[in-house]
């Protein structure tokens, strides 16, 4: 796959685990290359650890970074909008998040969760750059908490997507993305395939979300950038269209949607 160009929409390069690289973050990065993938976004997930994740972009002129603090890391330092603002003001920083709402794992933390998540969408309104949003089983609170407080200014994506086919169709509607990680090659994740097989293909991201969800046939296994190729092959075969293609697509998608980036 030399000629295809991927690009990981969401990663953790602070958090991989490197055993399979003999613990070098730079015969890691070479291998993500070799891989074929140009880009990646590497996600903040709390303002302590936010300048681990901005350094990787400065260091890398094909990495760009996100700050937040997501929605189960409540031991994090509270966001204010105003520190959002002034960090995402970074050139590299390309996003809010990754922020939203987990009523899966959290479900009685629902006010600080949706305390957390409003300041984000303040401070993607105050940019203008988009939300990385995680949302698991809070499909109304994160739709009706986006309208309320986006008031039709916001965009961004709902990474590693495994909701219904409904709120992905809404959250289109408002101008988000939808982005698909490793869980689509999962034998149990056949209606998240169903999902992904309705969904505009100028609307979709893939991403890795590693260091987790590592995609068949490497689950179980640490998950590495590189392997967003086995996301887009799956992706690809369920939309009907070759890899290369799915790959050129999703990576104008993400430029389109992540705009203060450079391809």
């Amino acid at each position: 796959m030399s000629d295809v160009a991927f690009v990981d929409s969401h990663c953790h390069l602070d958090r991989l685990n490197l055993d399979a690289h003999n613990g070098d973050f730079d015969a890691m990065m070479a291998a993500t290359v070799e891989a074929g993938v140009s880009h990646m976004l590497c996600i903040g997930v709390d303002l302590e650890t936010f300048p681990d994740v901005q350094a990787l972009a400065e260091q890398h002129d094909h990495v760009y970074a996100s700050v937040g603090v997501h929605p189960l890391y409540k031991e994090s330092r509270e966001p204010q909008v105003s520190e959002l603002v002034e960090r995402a003001s970074h050139p590299k920083v390309v996003a809010i998040g990754e922020t939203g709402l987990d009523y899966f794992y959290a479900k009685e933390q629902r006010e600080w969760q949706q305390r957390y998540f409003i300041a984000h969408i303040q401070a993607a309104r105050e940019t203008g750059l988009p939300l990385v949003i995680h949302t698991r089983g809070a499909k109304d609170d994160t739709l009706a908490l986006l309208r309320e407080y986006g008031q039709g200014q916001v965009h961004g994506v709902l990474h590693c997507f495994t909701e219904d086919l409904d709120m992905a169709q809404q959250a289109i509607d408002m101008g988000f993305y939808i982005s698909i990680s490793g869980i689509i090659t999962f034998r149990n994740a056949e209606s998240l395939r169903d999902t992904v097989k309705a969904l505009p293909l100028e609307r979709l991201l893939i991403e890795t979300d590693s260091p987790w969800l590592a995609p068949v046939p490497f689950r179980g296994k640490p998950n590495e950038p590189r392997y967003v190729a086995q996301v887009a092959e799956c992706v690809a075969e369920l939309k009907g269209v070759d890899v290369a293609e799915l790959a050129r697509i999703t990576r104008d998608n993400f430029f389109t949607l992540f705009n203060k980036a450079q391809p």
